[in-house]
């Protein structure tokens, strides 16, 4: 596809959806989309360092030999660089050590993502074990950078995919999300992300769970629709599933349709901590509630009350052990011990701190995650939805969340830390609730700024219906960042 004949310009129509429409009428071929992908990764990748590890013959191949009559039949993506197993993409993971990784076997979830007719070609960058906020993986020879601010990061740990889809590579990507990696990169470049209620989609055949349930797969999209869709195609336990979500009411599809009932939206115009957020995060969340008071939904000031900070307590020494566990597989299988330049200094340091911890302090932690879980389902029986800012301030500048640091307990929890930049996300991956970020907001400066929105467990159907009603309320699609203005000029 050319610029020329069928451009792949950002506005309210042309996502993934709009581009599955034009091959199915005709007006363009896959061929031409990835054509068009992958001039967009030549001209602006070098600046974001966002795509990797690409697989043009695989993708022309599965076009030649006919694709699913899906959803988005002919439409270019990306697998994000962790975990999605897939015999025809290696992968890095994110690490030195895992460099040129090949699976013998398709993941249930990349085999649903496939049948929807996208044009797989590559994967997306992510930080080492994807424990960060940032995507500045040392695999990739440097930090993937925000296209709205190249001085930016453009989140993590699906920062890639929040790269690549913001410059207008791809209309739509794969990402995952433990603590916040598909919405801290979603809010960071402008775009949607939601993260589904627990066990929504499936997690084999490798593991039965990420993180002791809190991780889980999911996309970043230029709109609502496109991501539902994705996920109604995903969703679904697979065999062996250890547990399933509770089954919706109605497909992520149905959902947006039409508006949801009127609900109760609790603001909280600071973190949960009660702690004061940066003033354009405060006026993303401000200016939100207002279109939400504006459409007829209850507003409600709250601050939520659980134990927070022990949450991401546990959750730090549940992602430790998490990282511990894959660095001593690989180097079981490698048959040696760690070497310099094998892993980054966080991992390697999460790793020393998961060998302090016992058998009953995993378990403990555990148990406090699941005792969060009851008491943020306990703060919904007061209202429907939370609305929140996604980070407690604008992107960051690349380089503040190196992993090139041996203290993974204090980058996370410390003074400073990643929890004090991202004190909303890992929340609802504790809880299990539904969670999804929305570009409601661009700062003084020209950033995205998110702002989060969760619902009470299993209520995808009514956060999504939400989201859908704000993105007719305040579209935000047609923006752009200056280097695709720049691309398309």
């Amino acid at each position: 596809m050319t610029k020329r004949t069928c451009p792949m310009e950002p506005h309210e129509d042309q996502d993934a959806t709009y581009f599955a429409s034009l091959v199915a009428t005709g007006q363009a071929s896959p061929d031409e989309l990835l054509d068009e992908a992958l001039a967009r990764v030549a001209a602006l990748n070098p600046a974001l360092n966002a795509v990797v590890l690409v697989q043009e013959d695989v993708a022309r191949a599965a076009i030649k030999a006919g694709l699913p009559d899906g959803p988005f039949r002919g439409v270019p993506f990306l697998l994000k660089d962790l975990s999605a197993e897939a015999v025809d993409f290696p992968t890095h993971s994110g690490s030195n050590m895992l460099r040129d990784t090949r699976y013998s076997y398709d993941s249930e979830i990349y085999k649903r993502m496939r049948a929807t007719g996208v044009v797989t070609f590559g994967r997306t960058t992510s930080p080492e074990g994807g424990i960060g906020v940032v995507t500045e993986a040392a695999v990739y020879g440097g930090p993937t950078r925000n296209p709205w601010d190249v001085t930016r990061t453009s989140g993590g740990s699906s920062g890639g995919a929040g790269a690549a889809v913001a410059a207008g590579i791809v209309p739509m990507a794969h990402g995952s999300d433990g603590g916040g990696s598909v919405r801290i990169p979603a809010s960071s470049c402008g775009l949607f992300g939601f993260k589904a209620t627990r066990a929504r989609f499936p997690d084999g055949p490798s593991v039965g769970e990420g993180w002791g349930g809190m991780a889980i797969d999911g996309f970043l999209s230029r709109s609502v629709r496109d991501n539902a869709a994705m996920m109604d195609a995903c969703a679904g336990p697979d065999l062996g599933a250890p547990y399933a979500s509770p089954a919706m009411e109605k497909t992520y599809v149905e959902a947006i349709a039409q508006p949801p009932r009127r609900l109760r939206v609790g603001v909280c115009e600071t973190t949960f901590t009660g702690l004061a957020i940066d003033p354009e995060c405060l006026e993303a969340v401000q200016k939100t509630a207002r279109i939400l008071e504006d459409l007829g939904h209850e507003i409600i000031p709250v601050c939520p009350k659980a134990d927070h900070v022990g949450m991401m307590h546990a959750w730090t020494k549940i992602v430790a052990c998490g990282t511990a566990l894959w660095i001593d597989k690989t180097l079981e299988g490698k048959g040696r011990e760690l070497q310099q330049g094998d892993v980054q200094g966080v991992a390697a340091s999460a790793r020393e701190f998961a060998a302090t911890i016992t058998g009953a302090d995993y378990l403990a932690a555990v148990n406090k995650v699941h005792a969060y879980g009851r008491e943020m389902a306990a703060e919904f029986a007061d209202y429907d939805i939370l609305l929140s800012a996604t980070l407690a301030e604008p992107p960051a500048v690349v380089g503040r969340f190196t992993h090139d640091r041996d203290d993974y307990e204090n980058y996370r929890v410390g003074v400073g830390g990643v929890f004090e930049y991202s004190p909303f996300c890992a929340s609802f991956n504790a809880s299990g609730q539904p969670a999804a970020t929305v570009p409601m907001h661009w700062s003084a400066g020209g950033l995205p700024v998110g702002v989060h929105l969760a619902a009470a467990f299993g209520q995808d159907a009514t956060l999504i219906a939400v989201c859908a009603e704000l993105e007719q309320a305040a579209p935000w699609a047609a923006r752009q960042p200056q280097m695709l203005k720049d691309y398309l000029a």
